[in-house]
Order: C-alpha cells, then sequence, then structure tokens
C-alpha cells in the first residue's frame, strides 16, 4: 500500500513518498518520515516493515558517516548505493533479512543527478524515474506522458509530482493523503512542501 515516486531531471532529483502508517487494516499515523538523509547529497526513501525501514535506514546512514570520518571523505552516491546493495545482500543470507524497498537519489559531482531502486531482494537498478507500490501502477503513465527527455525546472517536477498524487489520491481506494518530498541537486538536499489533499483541494477551489 505504501508509496514512493522518484524523478530525475536535468540538474537535480526528486523523492516522494506517502507519509501513512499502517497496520493491518489500520491507519496508525498520518506523519510518517519515509525519507532519510544519508549524507550531504544523498536521500533513501523506505518502504516496508515499519521497524526494518527505519533501523536499516539509520545502519546505512551511520555507516555512511563512519567511511566519512576514517578516511576524510565521502562515499558517492553510486558507491553509496552499491554499498547498501551488498548489505542488504549479507542480511538476506542471515537469520534476520530486513523486508525493504528503497529508492535512492542523490547527486554526483562527475555523473550528476543519480536514481537507483534497491528491492528486498538485493537487486540494485539505476533508472531515470519509478514509482513503487499501488500508487505507480497510476503514477508511472502520468510520468510517461509528461516527462519528456527531462528537462524541467524545479517548479516544473515539482506541479509533475503533484500531478502524480492527485492521481492516486483520485484512483485507489487507499487513502494516502500526505506526500513529504525533498530535492536534491548540486547545493545539497532541500525540503519542498508536503503534497497534501488538503492543499491539492484548495488549489483546486481556487482554479475552479
Amino acid at each position: 500500500m505504501e508509496c514512493m515516486i522518484g524523478i530525475t531531471f536535468k540538474d537535480f532529483v526528486l523523492l516522494a513518498a506517502d507519509m501513512t502508517a499502517v497496520q493491518s487494516i489500520f491507519v496508525v499515523k498520518s506523519d510518517d518520515i519515509k525519507l532519510h538523509k544519508l549524507s550531504e547529497h544523498l536521500v533513501m526513501a523506505a518502504v516496508g516493515e515499519s521497524g526494518d525501514k527505519t533501523q536499516f535506514a539509520e545502519y546505512i546512514a551511520k555507516n555512511i558517516q563512519l567511511y566519512k570520518m576514517r578516511n576524510g571523505y565521502g562515499l558517492s552516491p553510486v558507491a553509496a548505493a552499491n554499498y547498501t546493495r551488498r548489505s542488504l545482500a549479507e542480511y538476506l543470507r542471515s537469520r534476520t533479512p530486513y523486508q525493504v524497498n528503497m529508492l535512492m537519489g542523490g547527486y554526483d559531482n562527475e555523473a550528476g543527478p543519480v536514481l537507483y531502486f534497491v528491492d528486498y531482494l538485493a537487486a540494485l537498478v539505476k533508472i531515470p524515474y519509478y514509482a513503487y507500490g499501488y500508487g505507480g501502477y497510476v503514477s508511472l503513465s502520468v510520468i510517461d506522458r509528461y516527462y519528456g527527455k527531462g528537462d524541467m525546472t524545479p517548479e516544473e517536477g515539482y506541479e509533475l509530482l503533484k500531478k502524480c498524487v492527485v492521481e492516486i489520491q483520485k484512483r485507489l481506494v487507499i487513502n494516502l493523503p500526505n506526500f513529504q518530498v525533498q530535492m536534491i541537486s548540486k547545493d545539497g538536499i532541500v525540503e519542498l512542501p508536503n503534497i497534501t489533499a488538503k492543499t491539492l483541494a484548495v488549489e483546486e477551489t481556487k482554479a475552479g
């Protein structure tokens, strides 16, 4: 039921994740944080078992920071993604595997904006955009329609994410009212305004 969306553009990456925490058929909270800062230019969106996603994200973030302290320089997004995949693969072969699916978005000084998807079986793939979960069934077609060559401004990219969330809230019976959004560029990580059902309703009323 959880949903996360990642899109790479010419000079930045946008990551969005729903903020709904559920247990069985019950909504536990609507302000759950699923975007985790791993470094100054890298963010992980993680969904899965509640304890697993938080613990694994913290484990990866702390080890990336430890690497920087020991060596005097940090891991690039490419190296961090491969380290994450290897860590997940090692736990997969233990008695305590993590049930976590991730999108990792970052900015590399050489490669530019990058986006990776890592699933709970430790498969890693570099992609221009992706939407995970039931929300991906309806939002991927929206991205296909408007993405083009990805040559958009941050404002246009944010509006594209809004279109995806509008479609998710319109088409799915599952209630995902709030989405957290972050932008990663050469200047670092910027927290963008949350996309919520309430703000979308207000904008629709003004437009009407």
